[in-house]
């Protein structure tokens, strides 16, 4: 009997979140190496996955498939394409460096006033978050994925109100207060997405007698699968809501800076880097796949939400004091070339905002981390609270800059790739809204060296003027990610060979081809040899 690898990946951090949570309270160290251990096991096994997996072979693969309440269609089953792949990587890589760089953030606070913080808590809860993302990113069956996308919810919550962030600015009982807030409209949003995607799941299954994704998909392209346009149109927009939300997209995105801005810097990795990518992930397995002809009919209004996601999110960033709510709103402009590059209906499209997922999680950790070590350095979030870093820190300057340059998508650097995929894939199908996004790259670099300019340049700041720069734990986080920033937009082959025949995939799911170019290679070939003939 072979190993049930994809099980086994999802089962190793949720175990490790167990036995993380059970370590005695005195031993506090020895949890955090416990929950180390198991995120790089758990990378390990991703890397295995990624081994085993086949780009020419079968769309769905590694599958297992058991029966779990048969009475109501649904099974245990489980299966991975080259889109799922890249992200359980993604999510793999990224913990350890969460964890490494959370290192002493949930340690005892040294203030009379405040309460013991449970170490062995946090480690364990965000090696819970990992095992339900690695599950919800294989679920094949549409109510197995429900759940953990709901699931997840529960440690996020207490990740963002119970471990906030200590550079606050105000008293313990107001952050306290703020921690709250953003943790109570974070699960009240996506609860809200959770329970309209619960009666879409309802009504798939009354439609279509099963929650299999292959074989719903299957039934669809034999034409036994008898399913209105009305109803698949009700059924994607129950679905595409809370995807939406979990994005997030604009309007439904407003959760999201409150999120980041009240958690520490690694657990707002963990939000946008990771458990975001759960609902831009879905939108490609679960929308196009189960409801091509609603997909297609909703396209034209998700591409003007996120032409206002991409530019809103962007403008706002330009504004912001708050060093975390910056990145924050960024992300919110990301997201919307992700989704723009998903519904742009053409394969670079697709495959730019596949690798826009795993490009932006490595470009938010390095530069969100890099600022959580600034801010815990500092004391304060605000960017006015800064000036002159690179003259007593260089180092941490140096790596926040280049964190920063990724996030604008510079050549070289690995979003740079994706993103132009994206507005490629978009100007062939699209043109007049290619142009309408371009805006948003600009004020990218806008608010990324204006960020930089303020908190880095100019006169040296008596707060800052004994600043340490960066240490050798925090070097050991940052330094792979910048390699990899590196790497990828200098090689981004590994990537693309992977997620390719997967978008191919999807592409036939929507029945799309790609747009043909308005002016033929051919012509362009025989225009070039009249014109050397001429000379």
């Amino acid at each position: 009997m072979s190993l049930p690898l994809l099980t086994v990946t999802a089962a190793v951090p949720a175990v490790g979140a167990v036995l993380t949570a059970a370590v005695p309270a005195a031993r506090r160290t020895a949890a955090k190496w416990l929950a180390l251990l198991f995120s790089l096991a758990t990378l390990a096994l991703a890397v295995l996955v990624a081994v085993r997996f086949d780009p020419g072979g079968d769309r769905y693969q590694l599958t297992e498939s058991h029966a779990w309440i048969a009475d109501f269609g649904v099974r245990y089953q489980l299966g991975v394409d080259g889109i799922a792949v890249a992200l359980i990587g993604l999510t793999a890589l990224l913990v350890p460096f969460v964890i490494a760089a959370g290192w002493h953030d949930a340690d005892p606070l040294e203030t009379s006033s405040s309460r013991w913080r449970p170490t062995q808590g946090f480690f364990a809860l965000i090696l819970m978050v990992e095992a339900m993302v690695i599950i919800s990113f294989e679920a094949t069956d549409v109510f197995l994925f429900y759940i953990f996308f709901e699931a997840m919810l529960i440690p996020m919550y207490f990740l963002i109100g119970g471990f906030g962030d200590r550079a606050h600015g105000g008293s313990d009982e107001n952050a306290a207060a703020q921690r709250s807030y953003a943790a109570v409209k974070f699960l009240l949003y996506n609860l809200a997405g959770g329970l309209i995607m619960l009666a879409a799941v309802i009504g798939l299954y009354v439609v279509a007698g099963n929650f299999s994704l292959q074989e719903i998909t299957a039934a669809r392209a034999a034409g036994t699968l008898d399913m209105s346009t009305d109803i698949e149109r009700l059924l994607f927009l129950g679905f595409f809501f809370a995807f939406a939300v979990k994005a997030p997209l604009w309007p439904l995105h407003t959760w999201l800076p409150n999120a980041m801005g009240e958690s520490t810097a690694p657990v707002a990795v963990l939000i946008t880097a990771v458990v975001d990518k759960v609902g831009t992930f879905a939108m490609l397995r679960f929308c196009l796949g189960l409801f091509p002809e609603a997909s297609k009919w909703a396209t034209p209004a998700i591409l003007v939400l996120a032409l206002i996601s991409i530019i809103y999110g962007a403008l706002v960033a330009v504004g912001q004091r708050d060093i975390k709510r910056l990145v924050a709103y960024a992300s919110i402009s990301h997201f919307g070339f992700i989704i723009l590059g998903i519904f742009a209906m053409t394969s670079q499209g697709q495959s730019g905002a596949t690798l826009y997922m795993v490009n932006h999680g490595l470009s938010t950790a390095a530069l969100m981390l890099v600022a959580g070590f600034l801010i815990s350095r500092r004391g304060s979030r605000l960017i006015a609270d800064y000036g002159g870093v690179q003259k007593v820190a260089p180092v941490l300057a140096g790596t926040f800059l280049i964190g920063g340059l990724a996030t604008l998508s510079l050549p070289g650097l690995a979003p740079f790739v994706s993103e132009f995929l994206v507005m490629v894939g978009t100007f062939a199908r699209y043109p007049v809204v290619g142009v309408i996004a371009t805006v948003g790259i600009v004020l990218a670099a806008l608010y990324t060296l204006v960020l930089y300019q303020r908190t880095m340049t100019g006169p040296v700041r008596d707060e800052v003027r004994s600043m340490p720069d960066l240490r050798a734990r925090e070097l050991l986080v940052v330094a792979p990610l910048i390699a990899l920033l590196i790497g990828l937009g200098v090689y981004p082959k590994p990537l693309t060979q992977i997620v390719n025949p997967a978008v191919e995939y999807t592409m036939a799911d929507v029945k799309q081809t790609d747009p043909k170019p308005s002016v033929p290679a051919q012509s362009v070939a025989a225009e070039a040899e009249n014109g050397e003939a001429a000379k």
